[in-house]
């Protein structure tokens, strides 16, 4: 039997999860940001989130998580000595931001038709708590599956860099650096080699950009990827 009309109307109404990954400082956020202007200037509806983060909730662990201070602390809290947070912690706390992100925003806005961005996701689960961090892969992997119920990126786009070069571009342009960014360049090289590792087991998945050209450079180079994929999966404009 032939798919009715409103059966393919709505197939087509679902949108797209996009994914962009990095090592600290490869431009990723910049680059989701032109992308998005890109997009809507298309006529595509675009959702802009990062993780961990992405709803009030997740943002909250987030900032336990990356050991952001508060604006204004007490005299106490300034004396008490930062605890440690474990590798599994680190992990844990990143799923329960995960599970509440895509309930909230990633999966109600595929579901009406939208173009998701967002700014990491698993992959960076697994380059950093994973290859780096030395957690067990197929472990995170169980684990993601049960926070996200098994949604996947459709495209994930990863800017490459050479770890000096991107750590630079932080201490350049980020006057405060969050825990990982304190992390040593061994750890910051193991991100790395996770996220090539990655890389060359999904290549149909991810899409490699090289991100030390300029920023027109670079997002010439995303706009001509993404425009091949939304053609390749016939992504209609937005219906608002």
């Amino acid at each position: 039997m032939m798919p009715s009309k409103t059966m393919q109307t709505q197939r087509r109404r679902r949108g797209i999860f996009i994914t962009l990954e990095g090592i600290e400082g490869s431009g990723k956020t910049t680059q989701l940001a032109r992308l998005a202007k890109f997009l809507r200037e298309e006529g595509y509806r675009v959702v802009e989130t990062r993780e961990p983060g992405g709803t009030p909730l997740a943002e909250r662990i987030r900032s336990v998580m990356l050991n952001v201070p508060s604006a204004t602390p007490n005299e106490q809290e300034a004396r008490r000595p930062v605890e440690p947070i474990t590798s599994e912690c680190e992990a844990a706390l990143v799923f329960a931001a995960r599970a509440q992100h895509v309930t909230q925003v990633i999966l109600p806005a595929v579901q009406t038709g939208a173009i998701v961005l967002c700014d990491r996701f698993f992959d960076s689960t697994l380059a950093y708590q994973g290859y780096a961090r030395g957690l067990d892969l197929r472990t995170l992997r169980i684990l993601n599956r049960f926070a996200t119920r098994g949604v996947t990126p459709h495209l994930t786009l990863l800017f490459d860099l050479p770890v000096p070069v991107g750590l630079a571009r932080r201490r350049r342009h980020d006057a405060e650096q969050n825990r990982l960014d304190r992390e040593t360049r061994q750890f910051h090289n193991r991100v790395r080699k996770g996220f090539l590792a990655l890389a060359a087991k999904e290549p149909r998945r991810i899409k490699t950009i090289e991100a030390t050209a300029d920023p027109d450079r670079i997002a010439l180079d995303v706009a001509a990827v993404i425009c091949k994929f939304l053609r390749r999966r016939k992504v209609i404009r937005s219906m608002t």
